[in-house]
């Protein structure tokens, strides 16, 4: 609207005030009706009259910046299967990072077992730290990353990995001696890393909330299948072409991921309209009405843009500090339940049970277990919640990790008494197993995605991977003390314990956010659980 003269009368200054007041005011009740519609909330604004005909907004815009993007309701002729392909093309990413995870198991048989794979020796203690660098690495580039997200986008910076997978795979299999297999497995963290917060990132930004959940599952799944992938392969060739067929892996989700669009809420923060229709089309289809999705999309960024902070003050909102709390903890007790452990003592546990499956093809079976699991989780996760899963996971593993406790100290004690117990610990390695798969492994990933505002969301995302993958390393590189110290049994009760404090900490602390936008989201960690109406008072 232009300004008035100087020419013109008081009157029609006051008219052009009150005619600029109620237009706000339209624009506010507008935004808020297409917010309800279109399955997401507009922040706050109370626009109120003051003496001298001027808005005015509440105090708390800045600390109700809410942020991402719109999911739009089913109701607008939206397609649900172009999303579907996105997030799996990006879950391909994933899929290339479950192979990085895995590969230790079969390397470990081939190259400390056997003494095969290269042309010099590698010791177990070696060996610990060639797959702990791969965890040094991820907690590396989680920080860096989330800028490099924001300054060119979600889909290059996962098209840019594929560059650091290739080297990384090739420095490990052409290598000379285990420096060269520390840097290989150090670089192949850092790509791996990356991927698990720009990957989250990504399909949460594109997803409706009505299927954010189940997309958001399709990243946990694709690690699983990918260790599965390298169980199944390694048990048939030798290291290097397992090697080899890996790093052939990122080429391929390059190639296929290339064709993806970007996201629409990276192209609106960079002010590129147009990309950002043609990616909401790509998305929902042609025929559907990206009109209000685009309008709150740039709304929620000129809001942003506004009260644009730098990162530590950012980082000081209270909703931010209570969005980084809850994913923080999150992250640390689905590293603390030992879920390590477990997989360490898998082959130990079905030996000692007398199955007579070898170790393996143990490996295998807890592969597929945990593909099966995982899956589950993408069916049920927008239909049962997140908190549902991740209290049934918690509960369902302490008690697991008690009983193998139980078993491994009675064992200890006297070996005779557990002879009739074999399928204890068996039966709690595979509830544990299917458990975590189903709550803890993928919910702490889908939720990282959710918690936080657009100007912040980079950044901190980036803080919670971080922890995670440096408490990955710790209780790696502890374990053997743990059991040291406490013994078998007394590692896995301490796990337990660590895990009912995770089921407590869920019950308490973490908001449900199944169904709801992420502006939603927003709003109920700053403690408004309803949809304020924009009220205009005029006097």
């Amino acid at each position: 609207m232009s300004t008035a003269s100087s020419s013109n009368s008081s009157g029609e200054e006051a008219n052009k005030k009150s005619g600029s007041n109620n237009e706000e005011s339209s624009h506010l009740l507008e935004s808020a009706e297409n917010g309800a519609k279109y399955g997401s909330r507009q922040p706050v604004k109370i626009v109120k009259a003051s003496d001298n005909g001027r808005t005015s907004s509440t105090p708390h815009d800045q600390e109700n910046l809410l942020g991402n993007m719109v999911h739009t309701s089913t109701s607008n002729n939206s397609q649900k299967w172009p999303q579907y392909v996105a997030a799996l093309a990006a879950a391909g990413g994933a899929f290339a990072a479950g192979t990085v995870l895995g590969w230790t198991s079969p390397a470990e048989t081939e190259i400390v077992d056997r003494g095969e794979g290269y042309d010099f020796t590698v010791d177990k203690d070696q060996f610990s730290w060639v797959g702990s660098a791969m965890t040094l690495g991820a907690a590396c580039v989680c920080i860096p990353i989330g800028f490099l997200i924001n300054m060119i986008g979600r889909k290059w910076t996962m098209l840019f990995l594929v560059l650091p997978f290739i080297l990384g795979w090739a420095l490990l299999i052409w290598a000379v001696n285990v420096g060269m297999l520390y840097t290989s497995r150090f670089i192949l963290g850092i790509a791996g890393g990356a991927f698990c917060v720009t990957a989250p990132m990504y399909t949460g930004e594109i997803a409706q909330k009505e299927i954010r959940g189940t997309l958001g599952s399709y990243f946990q799944l694709m690690i699983t299948i990918g260790i599965l992938f390298v169980y199944a392969v390694g048990a048939g060739v030798n290291i290097f072409w397992l090697s080899i067929i890996c790093g052939i892996l990122p080429l391929i989700f390059g190639a296929v991921f290339f064709f993806m669009p970007e996201s629409p809420t990276y192209l609106v923060s960079k002010d590129r309209s147009e990309n950002a229709i043609k990616s909401i089309q790509w998305l929902r289809g042609k025929e559907y009405d990206y009109e209000p999705e685009l309008a709150e999309l740039r709304e929620t960024d000129r809001e942003t843009k506004a009260n644009k902070v730098n990162v530590w003050a950012a980082l000081n909102r209270p909703v931010t500090r209570k969005a980084l709390a809850i994913s923080m903890g999150l992250m640390f007790f689905q590293q603390v339940c030992g879920i390590n452990a477990v997989i360490f003592y898998a082959s130990r546990i079905f030996l000692e049970a007398n199955t007579g499956i070898e170790a393996e093809w143990a490996s295998i079976l807890i592969g597929i277990m945990q593909v099966v699991a995982t899956f589950v989780s993408t069916l049920v996760v927008d239909k049962l919640g997140r908190r549902i899963l991740l209290l049934a996971s918690g509960i369902s593993m302490a008690v697991s990790t008690t009983a193998i406790g139980v078993y491994f100290y009675l064992q200890k004690q006297d070996p005779a008494q557990v002879v009739s117990l074999g399928w204890l610990p068996v039966a709690s390695l595979c509830l544990f197993i299917i458990m975590f798969s189903i709550g803890y492994g993928p919910v702490p990933w889908l939720m990282m995605g959710e918690l936080f505002a657009t100007d912040i969301k980079g950044f901190a995302g980036s803080l919670a991977g971080t922890s995670n993958w440096l408490l990955a390393f710790v209780v790696t590189k502890t374990f053997v003390n743990l059991n040291d110290g406490l013994g078998i049994g007394g590692t896995f009760w301490l796990f337990a314990g660590l895990t009912v404090l995770g089921v407590i900490f869920v019950f308490f602390a973490v908001p449900e956010t199944k169904g709801k936008s992420l502006n939603e989201i927003q709003q109920e960690l700053a403690g408004n659980r309803s949809t304020p109406q924009a009220i205009s008072a005029e006097k």
